[in-house]
Parts: C-alpha cells; sequence; structure tokens
C-alpha cells in the first residue's frame, strides 16, 4: 500500500535532473539555537533533505500511534494494513465528554496517518521504518519530572488533551527548526504545508485545555515548564496561560512568530534528557530511526 516507485519520488523532489539530485543530496550546514555535540555537529554536517523528512517521520510515528489508540482503539499497523516497524507499547481507547472533542480527535488522527503515508511515499525505499514506542514508559517519566504523579493521557479526557500538547507543541516547533535546514523548494512546501496542519492542531487543542479551567491549565504550565528543562537554556516554552487567566493559545514570541527547535532539542524532550549525545530513552526506548538520532 505504501510502496513508491521510484520515478514519483523523484518527480515530487524535482529530482529529473542530475545537477537538481547533487544539489539535493548534498551536505548541508545547520546551525543550532545552542552549542551542539560532536554527535548532533556531525549530524548537521551531512544531513540531506531525506534524513530531514525521516527525523520528521519518527515524531509522525510518534503522533499517529497516540491519536489512534487514544481515538479510535487501533493501532497505526491495523490503520495501514502492515506492519511499519518497532513494537508500540501502551495505550488505550479513552472515554470523552461530548462528541465535539471526539470529532477533533478523529480529524486529527486522519491527518496524522496522512502525514506518515506522505512521508514515506517521498522518501520511498529510504523512507525508516517505525521506531519501538513506549508510551508508558515516557509518560511514566514526564509524570515523574513534571511532579504529576497521576498523569496518564489514556486515563481520562483532561490528561488525553494534555498528552496531545505535549507531542503537538514539540511537532510544530520541530517543523518550524528544520525549515531552514531544507534545500529543495517542493520539500520545503510540503513541510510548510504540514506545519501548518499541525499549527492547527496545536491551537485546538491548546484552546480546548484552557476552557477546562484551572486544573488543566495548572497542568499545561508543569509540562511546558518541563520542556524547558530539556531542550537548552533558552526559556522558549509557554503553557495555554500567560498572566491571570489571560488564554495562550498561540506560543509566540513579540511579533506574533512561533519559535522552532533543532533536531537535537526536539530529541531532549522526546528522550527525556537535557544531556547532548543522547541517543534513547523515554518514548523511545531504542532510539529514533534515520541519521539524525543524537541529541
Amino acid at each position: 500500500m505504501m510502496t513508491q516507485v521510484d520515478s514519483t519520488r523523484r518527480s515530487f523532489l524535482g529530482l529529473d535532473s542530475p545537477g537538481a539530485a547533487l544539489a539535493t543530496v548534498g551536505a548541508i550546514a545547520v546551525s543550532a539555537a545552542a552549542p551542539m555535540g560532536s554527535a548532533a555537529a556531525a549530524q548537521a554536517r551531512n544531513s540531506t533533505d531525506v534524513d530531514i523528512l525521516n527525523f520528521a517521520l519518527n515524531l509522525e510515528y510518534l503522533e499517529t500511534e497516540y491519536y489512534l489508540r487514544g481515538v479510535i482503539g487501533t493501532t497505526a499497523d491495523a490503520a495501514f494494513r502492515t506492519s511499519l516497524g518497532g513494537a508500540v507499547r501502551g495505550g488505550r481507547k479513552v472515554a470523552f465528554s461530548r462528541p465535539s472533542h471526539d470529532g477533533l480527535f478523529r480529524n486529527i488522527a486522519g491527518n496524522e496517518v496522512q502525514h506518515v503515508a506522505f512521508l514515506r511515499s517521498v522518501n520511498g525505499t529510504a523512507a525508516i521504518p517505525r521506531p519501538v514506542i513506549d508510551f508508558e514508559a515516557g509518560f511514566a517519566a514526564v509524570a515523574a519530572a513534571a511532579g504529576l504523579p497521576d498523569f496518564d493521557p489514556f486515563a481520562n479526557e483532561m490528561n488525553f488533551f494534555l498528552g496531545a500538547m505535549l507531542f503537538e507543541d514539540v511537532g510544530v516547533t520541530a517543523y518550524k527548526g528544520a525549515a531552514k535546514m531544507i534545500r529543495n523548494k517542493r520539500i520545503l512546501e510540503a513541510a510548510a504545508g504540514i506545519l501548518a496542519s499541525e499549527g492547527y492542531h496545536m491551537g485546538a487543542v491548546r484552546s480546548v485545555i484552557y476552557k477546562m479551567g484551572d486544573r488543566a491549565r495548572a497542568r499545561s504550565i508543569a509540562l511546558s515548564n518541563l520542556r524547558d528543562t530539556l531542550d537548552g537554556p533558552q526559556d522558549f516554552d509557554q503553557p495555554v496561560v500567560k498572566i491571570g487567566d489571560k488564554s495562550n493559545v498561540v506560543p509566540a514570541n513579540e511579533n506574533g512568530i512561533a519559535f522552532g527547535r533543532t533536531p537535537q532539542h526536539v530529541l531532549n524532550i522526546v528522550y527525556g534528557n537535557p544531556a547532548q549525545g543522547i541517543l534513547q530513552g523515554g518514548f523511545y526506548p531504542e532510539g529514533v530511526n534515520g541519521r539524525i538520532n543524537a541529541s
């Protein structure tokens, strides 16, 4: 179902000419928000557009499994009717209080499935398989580090929205941070479209969390603070509230522009470790797949 012939992939990438192909597969320089360790620096020097899309695919696998399991009670393997790769541990169907919440997440789940299908088709035979994913260990670590001992996103509706915020915010900033790394304009345009979709998801999820009241808002602050302790020295991350009851559906700077994260800072968060050179942990007990894999 997901296999695409190389000619289709080359046509989308705009690689029908040898010159275009050489330009795209060449090494590109990547600037980071903070000094990188040696492993991350080596990745930055040698990353290609294919590597960047594969890095994004790791995150899309994670989001797809989260929504399919929590909203529909199924798996990505069942949705795609094939094994996508590594095993996935944890996750179960959540009971929603109203049809609008169920409908919102069904919409998001469908988009995430499409993102996985699209990225796999663009990278063709170079697309990575799904890495091993562990929701149980990942969220247990998040709960302990954030000071939320009862935080299980699959236990109730509020926690599921908060878990979605944990992933969606990271996804949006990951695509924003990767934009400057992409050389091929057609890939950049597609990535911008995925970023827009994730932005819509994030805004919808954060607005519902804000409306849920003080307890949900307080938990969003705890999760935001946790991400800030993991992703470098900058204080970028923002919860769904600013001061008092003022909402903060869109985490942006003074110019109304959303911030970005480097792949290494994204990995710091999903591995649950702020150190440089980390290769696994958190939601990815065996690490992510592909050439961009070290924090």
